[in-house]
């Protein structure tokens, strides 16, 4: 493996986690696979076996690997319902119920991306990206308009019927299918009205509030891989977001 790229003077088991997600990025051990134990870990890296366990344990805090009582650490997957349920979706119902909401797909088209988003995506200009809609529901009630945009070089072969014959959720759909890991997220959450066309798909009126939630979501690396933004009802729900 290539030598860390943090600075040396960063503590050692910061250096260790680094090597470690390097092997995570290249594909060395694949989502839901255990990785090496914390000697096999600790000889490869010439290093004690109590620098990879905080290395590990790092790991860990940022879901990127899940500890298995007498079985190892493993690769985290969105497939697993501890890890993934609600990590990202921090829409809530009112009423408490902890429901994951169904999707309905509107249409998936592919098309040049324009100059902010290939900004925010790390793309040229004009680069293809594929752009899907969505709308989320809890018991048939539309609480969640989005708008995603993927590039489409890291998402070859995706095609509506593809996304609608998956059941899953749709991070689960980008690993299990294309390979691509969704590790961090970050959210920018603005007040607005509803025009028109997005009142009629949330069966709202036209000028009712909205919450505004525009994402960039990166994988290993802190690479961009999907921008969204989701027009979100207050109406029977509300946004949730625990600060640690």
């Amino acid at each position: 493996m290539r030598a860390a790229k943090s600075p040396s003077f960063q503590p050692l088991y910061v250096q260790i986690e680094a090597l470690i997600v390097e092997g995570l990025d290249a594909g060395e051990w694949r989502p839901g696979e255990a990785i090496p134990s914390e000697m096999e870990l600790a000889a490869r890296f010439r290093v004690s076996q109590g620098t990879v366990r905080k290395a590990i344990d790092a790991l860990s805090a940022a879901n990127l690997v899940v500890r298995r009582q007498g079985k190892g650490t493993f690769v985290a997957t969105h497939t697993e319902e501890k890890v993934s349920m609600f990590r990202f979706l921090r829409i809530r119902r009112n009423d408490g119920r902890a429901e994951y909401p169904a999707s309905r797909l509107i249409d998936v088209r592919r098309a040049k991306a324009p100059a902010d988003k290939a900004r925010l995506l790390e793309l040229k200009t004009g680069e293809p990206v594929i752009i899907l809609r969505r709308v989320l529901e809890f018991e048939e009630e539309p609480v969640v308009l989005d708008e995603i945009v993927l590039p489409a070089a890291l998402f070859k072969g995706l095609t509506r019927a593809k996304l609608e014959a998956y059941r899953g959720s749709i991070y689960s759909f980008f690993e299990t299918k294309f390979g691509v890991r969704i590790v961090r997220a970050r959210e920018k959450l603005t007040a607005i009205a509803a025009d028109a066309a997005t009142a009629q798909i949330l069966k709202l009126r036209p000028g009712d509030p909205l919450l505004a939630v525009e994402r960039v979501t990166s994988t290993y690396g802190d690479r961009p891989v999907e921008w969204r933004r989701g027009f979100c009802s207050t109406r029977h729900c509300h946004y949730v977001n625990e600060l640690r």
